[in-house]
């Protein structure tokens, strides 16, 4: 036989056992044999809006379409995985589910990465052939249906990275198959459900980063297969019961980090054979670790637990981990000289190692609980002697420390001076007179120093009225607990609808509802809650008289359950979210520059914004309002010391009476509107602030379309919409600049959410033209981006000068941004018809070696 017969023999063989059995397996494949699966199919084409490249319309389903698996003539897999919509698909996206009912021998459904935004429908719990469900980041909100414990079948359930609110329904315990069950970077909050404890199969569960509070349930203690479980980032508490962790034997990673235990680790932890990796970080946790010989497998486990309260002595066999952390704890003792090992135990007790705790903290620390705390040691506070040359240093230390602390003392005790005259004037004016107008009968007569003209602020009702309108206070008629009052809704006799502050003057500031009276007097505005009228006859009881707002407040307005379907949460549209951010900002407008002097709110948040019929914005919770800290009449120090300030908080430790305050919480007001994420704009705990620094980086002038991870799943936006929410997410990162001499005015902003695509309008330019930008003009973009940028990134087009200084060839056409973004030879920038440029002094026009 020759080469070439060989050849074309090896060929044959080669063709005949490789290529011959994929297309006698493609031959194979059945066409769909049923006609009610293929309009469903049909049906679910046309509702997602896929693209005829994916789903052909004149071809089989089983053997061309892609993602979709059959078996037997019949659908049995579904993957939308990595597939993009239609251009009207994105314009409306829907999820119409009626046809997927009839896939009954659907086993398999992947939406990774697809957008479905909507609640899950309950018809999910009616696929009893499913075994994997797989929905992780597909723009999902609202309750976790309780049907889906009707899947028997089911084996993987995939829910995180949606915005997934209300409990962990009980009925997910049914799933007796279940082996793996992510819930994790939703909203998901109540305690973890006892039923879990039935999921006898299950080897992963991941819960972290939701709201969910209580205590580990110990009924955990039954999950004997269990290899991985995520608790992090949760607002768990109490202790962590011994019984879970004697029964785990298989668990192999275990993290517990961001919580709030406050226990020791249990003993039986250290037990398990499989534990490799353990994050019990930053939680309050307590007690000593057990000799870490006794460990097993611990020349492969990674152990964090950094940011506890644990306490005692470490031992000479840290060699034998991947890595330890056990910073930030109260360890005491010594570690082992010459020993090497792979930990960081910095923020101890310990003695012969450096960054450790101060003695006294060392010493607190170990007194309150009641232990024996052996010291730093010699090793540390131990110091050779000096040699007589050096005395004379020693001395000039001395002296200059003396010389420094005397400098120190008086500066202090000037800072003492300017508080007190501080709280001086404000007492001075909390007693000036506003009007001289006689107190009408009936209406109670209002605090000495305060004089009010009442018979302008509405009615002058009396108590009974209001038993009648209220039914005496009763709890079907409470709204909320407030801070400075509790709010009832009431009914007149003419079937007026009412809303009614109580406020019991011994519990809240005596006069917090003349202040606010006080501005009603002087302030109004369709913008502004309208006052019906008061009641003042009791001493320590005073009422309010408010128009009732249909809609409620922003915080309860924002998903909002609809009367047919309880348990579905509803969603604001963008377009009625961008006018409601019209509304506050037009409210806190009028307030800062139309009045004189200017008026602060001071409790700028979600709950404060009601909602009329028609969703207009009427701004309420007015109690903490004052007129803005002036510095005209104040002495160069008082004024120093308030224009350095960076806080929120004024010198007296309450929120500051700036209108830069008012303008940093409208920001997170802003940013609420854009992400969805309920509750920021009235909290300011480590949470929200870890949250803020997530999402600011994704706001970038640069690139649209890093908004889209932090923007609210359930928005259905199109590309035009899609640009105002961008602009809007750009305003809220400069409202929320950390230097409040560096965020915009109301009315800026108000111009800016009226006109919000030109906040981000595009302009085409050329090198030519950035290579002849006037020097002048250069500066103010620098000055005035740096007025507007945020703490992470400036907020506007980076001057030429500046990317050429930063090692950028500007030919190249792009500047890596904090954000990720790029700028590109058709850039973005902030509009100065909306933010516009501060005059530019002759000072700062000699600046002109900037550009040099």
């Amino acid at each position: 036989m020759t080469d070439r017969q060989n050849t074309l023999f090896s060929s044959s063989f080669f063709f005949f056992f490789f290529f011959l059995p994929f297309s006698f397996g493609q031959q194979q494949q059945q066409p769909l044999s049923s006609s009610i699966e293929l309009a469903a199919l049909f049906s679910l084409r046309s509702s997602l809006g896929l693209r005829s490249r994916d789903w052909p319309r004149k071809a089989d389903p089983c053997s061309v379409w892609v993602g979709i698996r059959c078996q037997g003539g019949r659908v049995v897999s579904l993957n939308l995985s990595g597939f993009r919509r239609t251009r009207l698909g994105r314009l409306n996206p829907q999820f119409s589910v009626a046809g997927l009912a009839n896939l009954t021998l659907l086993a398999t459904f992947n939406s990774t990465g697809f957008s479905l935004p909507g609640s899950i429908p309950d018809l999910f719990g009616r696929l009893n052939s499913l075994s994997v469900l797989d929905l992780r980041f597909s723009s999902i909100f609202g309750p976790i249906p309780s049907s889906l414990g009707n899947l028997s079948n089911l084996t993987h359930l995939y829910l995180s990275g949606n915005a997934l609110s209300g409990n962990i329904p009980q009925t997910l315990g049914q799933l007796s198959n279940l082996l793996v069950l992510e819930l994790s970077q939703n909203f998901l909050s109540g305690p973890i459900p006892p039923s879990l404890g039935s999921l006898f199969n299950l080897t992963s569960l991941h819960l972290s980063n939701n709201n969910l509070t209580s205590s580990v349930p110990t009924q955990l203690a039954n999950l004997s297969l269990l290899r991985d479980l995520d608790l992090s980032f949760n607002l768990l508490s109490g202790p962590l019961p011994p019984i879970v962790f004697s029964t785990l034997q298989h668990l192999q990673s275990l993290v517990l980090t961001h919580n709030s235990f406050d226990s020791a680790l249990p003993d039986s932890l250290w037990s398990r054979s499989e534990l490799q990796f353990l994050d019990a970080s930053y939680n309050n946790l307590t007690g000593t670790l057990p000799n870490l010989t006794s460990i097993p497998n611990a020349t492969a486990a990674i152990f964090n637990l950094s940011h506890n309260l644990l306490y005692g002595s470490l031992t000479s066999q840290l060699e034998s981990f991947v890595f330890i952390d056990f910073s930030d704890n109260y360890f005491q003792g010594r570690v082992p000289d010459g020993t090497s090992f792979n930990a960081s135990v910095n923020d101890n007790c310990l003695q012969n190692v450096s960054n450790q705790r101060s003695l006294q903290d060392c010493q607190s620390f170990y007194a309150a609980r009641g232990l024996i705390f052996q010291g730093f040691g010699p090793a540390i506070n131990t110091t050779p002697p000096p040699a007589p040359a050096e005395k004379s240093s020693s001395h000039l230390r001395f002296i200059l420390a003396g010389v420094f602390g005397g400098l120190g003392f008086i500066l202090l005790l000037v800072l003492l001076v300017v508080l007190f005259l501080r709280r001086r004037e404000g007492q001075t004016a909390d007693q000036t007179e506003i009007s001289a107008n006689p107190v009408p009968s009936g209406g109670g007569p209002p605090p000495s120093g305060i004089s009010i003209n009442l018979s302008s602020l509405g009615e002058a009702f009396t108590y009974e009225q209001l038993l009648r309108a209220t039914a005496d206070f009763g709890d079907s008629n409470l709204i909320k607990q407030g801070h400075s009052g509790v709010l009832y809704r009431g009914m007149l006799e003419g079937g007026i609808p009412i809303v009614v502050k109580r406020i019991d003057v011994r519990t809240t500031k005596r006069d917090a509802h003349m202040k606010e009276l006080d501005l009603f007097s002087k302030a109004s505005h369709s913008r502004i809650v309208p006052l019906l009228g008061h009641c003042l006859e009791h001493e320590n009881e005073k009422l309010l008289v408010y128009k009732y707002m249909p809609n409620g407040d922003l915080s309860n307005a924002l998903y909002r359950k609809t009367s047919r379907e309880e348990d579905v949460l509803l969603s604001l549209d963008w377009i009625t979210r961008l006018k409601i951010a019209i509304g506050a900002a037009e409210a806190l407008s009028y307030l800062h520059h139309e009045c004189t002097p200017p008026i602060v709110h001071r409790d700028v948040q979600a709950s404060s914004i009601l909602l009329d019929d028609k969703f207009e914005v009427r701004l309420g919770s007015l109690s903490e309002v004052c007129t803005q800290e002036g510095d005209s009449h104040q002495n160069v120090l008082t004024r120093f010391l308030r224009l350095s300030q960076t806080s929120e908080q004024g010198l007296s430790g309450s929120p500051s009476a700036t209108c830069a305050y008012d303008v940093y919480c409208l920001g997170k007001v802003l940013l609420e509107l854009v992400s969805g994420k309920l509750g920021i704009s009235g909290s300011s705990d480590e949470s929200t602030n870890e949250w803020l620094e997530y999402a600011l980086p994704y706001i970038n002038i640069y690139e649209k379309e890093l908004v889209t991870k932090i923007v609210d799943p359930s928005l259905i936006i199109d590309e035009d919409l899609l640009e105002e929410v961008w602009a809007m997410a750009i305003v809220a990162k400069s409202c929320l600049n950390p230097k409040p001499s560096k965020r915009p005015l109301t009315r800026y902003i108000l111009k800016a959410l009226e006109n919000p695509l030109k906040v981000v309008r595009e302009e085409s330019s050329s090198s030519a033209r950035l290579r002849t930008t006037s020097s002048r003009g250069s500066w103010n973009a620098a000055l005035f981006g740096s007025w507007r940028q945020s703490s992470s990134e400036t907020v506007a087009v980076v001057p030429p000068t500046i990317l050429k200084r930063s090692g950028t060839a500007h030919s190249q056409g792009s500047l890596q941004g904090s954000g990720g973004g790029d700028v590109s030879s058709s850039h973005r920038r902030v509009s100065k018809e909306i933010f516009p440029e501060p005059a530019v002094s002759p000072d700062i026009e000699r600046l002109e070696d900037y550009e040099d």
